[in-house]
């Protein structure tokens, strides 16, 4: 019905940037919400950012100023820019899409920042 495959994590230095992406297909409607999350081993699974159909954006207190999320609805695809990167922010990242009152989620990618 929804996919979602997510692509672009990998192992970077701390300070360095990684750029994820998200493409969507399926029963995709234009008025959604796309986000990313991620989670470490024993904790629960946390928002990190998120953007509605309109545009408008919200992020983690943690990733504020350094990660900005888009969206380019041509290409069902939202993104995440991850710049001056800690070691903290190591987590498998997913990608989530809240369409129709459901929630969707990708197959997760694996951020791991080495200090």
């Amino acid at each position: 019905q929804v996919q979602l495959v997510e692509s672009g994590g990998g192992l970077v230095q701390a300070g360095g940037s990684l750029r994820l992406s998200c493409v969507a297909s399926g029963s995709i409607f234009r008025i959604n919400i796309m986000g990313w999350y991620r989670q470490v081993p024993g904790k629960q699974r946390e928002l990190v950012a998120g953007i509605t159909s309109s545009g408008t954006t919200t992020y983690a207190d943690s990733v504020k100023g350094r990660f900005t999320i888009s969206r380019d609805d041509a290409k069902s695809t939202v993104y995440l820019q991850m710049n001056s990167l800690k070691p903290e922010d190591t987590a498998v990242y997913y990608c989530n899409l809240f369409v129709t009152q459901r929630s969707f989620w990708g197959q997760g990618t694996q951020v791991t920042v080495s200090s």
